[in-house]
């Protein structure tokens, strides 16, 4: 079993003992178990959380790195507009039965 040093304000730490004692539990077990119910997968909630948390656990979860922003109504508008010009693609499927 390892040992482990923890360094935090005073006032946390005073919190965090109040809050073991409140529960009947020493220091070193309510740590433990909160840390435990940060990193152990089955005892999450809901089976998305667990499955999330088994992913982080491997290094599996890919967290977006910037919030998407929608464009301008004009430019969306631009671009639909451009879209629908052209072959549509029942012709191109039509097209390749024929030589089929």
């Amino acid at each position: 079993m390892a040992q482990v040093s923890w360094r935090a304000d005073d006032d946390l730490v005073e919190r965090v003992r109040r809050a073991a004692t409140s529960q009947g539990k020493s220091l070193n077990e309510f740590i433990t178990r909160v840390l435990e119910a940060a990193v152990n997968p089955e005892l999450a909630s809901d089976e998305l959380t667990r499955i999330r948390e088994r992913l982080a656990r491997v290094d599996l979860v890919v967290l977006p790195t910037e919030t998407r922003v929608r464009p301008p109504r004009e430019a969306f508008e631009r671009a639909r507009e451009a879209a629908g010009k052209g072959t549509p693609l029942s012709d191109l499927v039509s097209k390749d039965r024929e030589r089929g």
